[in-house]
């Protein structure tokens, strides 16, 4: 960090380099306002304050340029404005002939960044892949920091894509940064996700504590909102799991004034708003907030909540139909099966049918049998031990539905019972399923 006693607080993303020793680096002030700004929820001047040093950059005789580009990619992100940052993050994370690298600290940090940029952009496999690479370069530069925020990203991938197992297998993991502060951002953003794993694998009730936690502590809700924008929608349904209606409305409080003190940014006041509806029973303000919404996942989002909102109104069948033929279409196209899935699920019960419903992801390269993703969703959610009522109540699919996918998964992996199955399936390296954490 900076050796001058005036330079207080950088962006994490300073931490992977070697910075100036300039008293006067105008690149290091800036960032170290914009983090500030940003830190007490003045969004729009901290954005501004970090395209600000970026422009100064060539003044810095140090290593900061990186970094300062960086932490503006990351806000951009942030704020969903994806087409600007991902100008920034082609420049900056790989390096070229032109631009030689400076070291796996500043790679796995640009590297993570595009892995954000890819999760918010609804391509979760590139997130992944990306996040991997990200954390294989933390580990070499020796900058353990930054794994909580490479396993967030694959975690959250994994859920969205309906793979259970690689997901939950970091609840804990993402849980303990949290708790101990392992993270090179804030700890809210773990903690969320530890809580929507948590979420899928007990219910409301085993990610309390966690959503309780981030919601009454001042800092970690802001810091929560002010870098996802899906979070408060997503605070709201998991306070309301939990008939808490007084945390339910301070997320609402919470979102909306920072919508308030930000109104150039389009994404806050989405966020807000989608909040807002669900708390109120009002589909016309997710409505909005579907409109706003610049994160395709959080679109779809709100044309799901619209579309729950909606059918409890008999008169309203029509418009719950169309928003919740959005929400699947737009979780399809965001990379999230199991959630389109659920979506799929919801039109059912409004009884229309749309065919074949999105698949969850396959496992390429085992040997199970050439299982369907479907089919090995099933297979893992059997071996858990759970009833076939159970495994259809988190596949969104009947009971004898998921009878059927058994006797094919017995026949393709050669097994005659669901002991022989558990027994089979714990040798299998990676399960695929998925479940619903909505």
């Amino acid at each position: 960090m900076l050796d001058s006693p005036f330079r207080l607080r950088l962006p994490p993303v300073f931490s992977v380099v070697r910075v100036c020793r300039n008293g006067s680096c105008e690149t290091a002030r800036l960032s170290e306002s914009s983090f500030s700004a940003w830190s007490r929820g003045a969004l729009e001047e901290g954005m501004r304050l970090a395209e600000a040093a970026v422009r100064t950059e060539h003044a810095c005789d140090g290593e900061c340029g990186g970094p300062a580009r960086l932490w503006y990619a990351a806000l951009l992100v942030h704020v969903r404005d994806l087409p600007a940052a991902a100008r920034i993050v082609t420049g900056v994370d790989e390096p070229t002939a032109a631009r030689p690298s400076t070291g796996h600290g500043l790679e796995a940090a640009s590297l993570l960044c595009a892995a954000d940029l890819a999760f918010a952009g609804g391509d979760t496999a590139r997130a992944v892949a990306l996040a991997g690479r990200g954390a294989d370069r933390a580990r070499r530069a020796g900058l353990h920091h930054l794994l909580p925020d490479a396993h967030t990203v694959m975690a959250l991938s994994a859920l969205r894509q309906g793979d259970l197992s690689g997901g939950t297998g970091f609840a804990d993991q993402l849980r303990d940064y949290a708790l101990l502060g392992r993270t090179a951002h804030g700890p809210s953003r773990c903690a969320w996700a530890a809580a929507q794993l948590l979420e899928v694998q007990g219910g409301a009730a085993s990610a309390a504590q966690l959503v309780a936690g981030i919601v009454t502590d001042d800092g970690l809700l802001g810091e929560l909102l002010t870098s996802q924008p899906t979070a408060a929608a997503w605070l709201v349904r998991a306070t309301r799991k939990l008939g808490d209606e007084t945390l339910a409305r301070r997320v609402v409080t919470a979102a909306s004034a920072l919508a308030l003190r930000n109104r150039g940014l389009r994404s806050v006041g989405a966020a807000a708003a989608h909040a807002r509806g669900l708390l109120q029973g009002d589909p016309e303000q997710v409505v909005t907030a579907a409109a706003a919404h610049l994160d395709p996942w959080a679109v779809a989002s709100a044309h799901e909540d619209t579309g729950k909102l909606l059918a409890a109104r008999p008169a309203e069948r029509e418009r719950a139909v169309a928003a919740l033929t959005l929400a699947a279409d737009g979780y399809a196209a965001a990379s999230a099966p199991r959630d389109a899935r659920r979506a799929e699920s919801r039109l059912r019960s409004l009884g229309v049918r749309r065919g074949r419903g999105p698949q969850y992801a396959g496992r390429d390269g085992l040997s199970t049998g050439a299982l369907t993703g479907t089919e090995a969703a099933v297979a893992e959610l059997v071996s858990q031990g759970f009833t076939n009522s159970q495994v259809g109540e988190r596949l969104f699919i009947s009971g004898h539905t998921v009878a059927f996918h058994l006797k094919k998964i017995f026949r393709k992996m050669n097994v005659a019972s669901r002991v022989e199955l558990t027994r089979a399936w714990s040798r299998v390296p990676t399960a695929t399923t998925g479940s619903d954490a909505r």
